[in-house]
Order: C-alpha cells, then structure tokens, then sequence
C-alpha cells in the first residue's frame, strides 16, 4: 500500500492454524522491501518450531527476525528510520503489544501483525481481539478442515495438553471448520491419558 501523506496504521492478519497467516505477513513484508521501504521484522521467543530466528510460514517461506521476549523487548529494537514493523505470532506476546503497535503507528510506521484470533478452545485469544479492534485493516484467513474440507476458521488441539499456550505444528492441532471443532477433545484426551 503505497499513501500520498505519511501516516502510519495497523494491519492484522489474523485466523486459525494453518490458513497461511506468515505466508501473507512475509508477502506484505518483501513487498515493503521491493518499495525500498526500511522493514523490521519481529517474532516471539516462544516460538521456536521451525527455525529460532526466522518467521517461517507452513508452505516453507522464510524470512529473517528480531528475536524478542516481551513488546517492551521489541518497541526497544525498532528503530527510528524503519518504516514497516512485521510481528509474527503476535498471540505470543503480553498484553502490552497492544499500546506498543499504537505507538508505533501513531510515529507513523505501518505495523503489520499476524497471529491466531481463537485459542484452542475456541476462545478469543488476546491480544488480537484488542488490536484487531484499533487496527485499520483486519484480514481474516481461513485454512482447510481436515475432517470434511469445508472453510476452517479453529485450531483443533490433537494432543492432551490443557496449558493455553502449547507451541507446535501439524503434530498437536489441525484446522477444523465450526461443524468439526471439538472444543472439548483435549480434556477428553487428557483425562484418557490419566485415566
């Protein structure tokens, strides 16, 4: 996206596992680059499944990152010239990503976050419903059910694990559309398990 005035804005891909949501967050990201604009790229410590300091998308795209623990760790890395802010797996971060995409919005850098909207229950999972509420532009990607192949918008939880962050891949969730969720399936794995 390319303005005559410079101000800056929030982007928010959002949806659930597997919808290419880094896909499109590298995408918009090499974009900015091909315009000559000044890009930096951010990801969580937590998420270390495919590589420790590259966002990298399920259709093995890749793209370097800035490393960060907390949103007080990444407003500290940016840097004044950078003009596009890419923060992948953004559900990832505390509470305070929110205030820090505003600030940096409001400095007039366009901040582009991705991350899930729903946890593995089905529950709105902060901070994206608050930054998808300030955002000017909210994407939401929908993956395939891998039940019935219908538009998927949950992440279905295939490991008994009841903690609300559990970081994995095609080995602990697939994408199942409304019909197919089974919101309930961890504790019933769990529970099985320590039964």
């Amino acid at each position: 996206m390319s303005y005559p005035f410079r101000t800056g804005f929030i982007e928010v891909i959002c949806g659930p596992m597997f919808s290419g949501k880094s896909e499109e967050l590298i995408r918009r990201l090499r974009r900015a680059r091909i315009a000559r604009q000044r890009v930096q790229v951010f990801k969580s410590s937590l998420d270390d499944r495919y590589d420790l300091d590259q966002i990298v998308s399920h259709s093995d795209q890749t793209l370097q990152a800035v490393v960060v623990k907390t949103a007080a760790a990444l407003a500290e890395r940016v840097e004044d010239r950078t003009e596009v802010v890419g923060i992948d797996e953004v559900q990832f971060f505390d509470a305070a990503i929110v205030d820090t995409c505003e600030r940096l919005a409001n400095l007039g850098k366009r901040v582009i976050v991705a991350g899930l909207d729903l946890d593995y229950r089905g529950v709105p999972f902060e901070p994206v419903p608050q930054l998808m509420a300030v955002a000017e532009y909210v994407t939401k990607t929908l993956a395939v059910c891998a039940r019935c192949g219908a538009p998927a918008s949950r992440s279905q939880r295939i490991v008994p694990r009841e903690e609300r962050i559990v970081v994995g891949a095609g080995d602990a969730y697939e994408a199942r559309c409304r019909h197919c969720f089974e919101p309930e399936l961890t504790s019933q794995l769990t529970l099985k398990l320590q039964g």
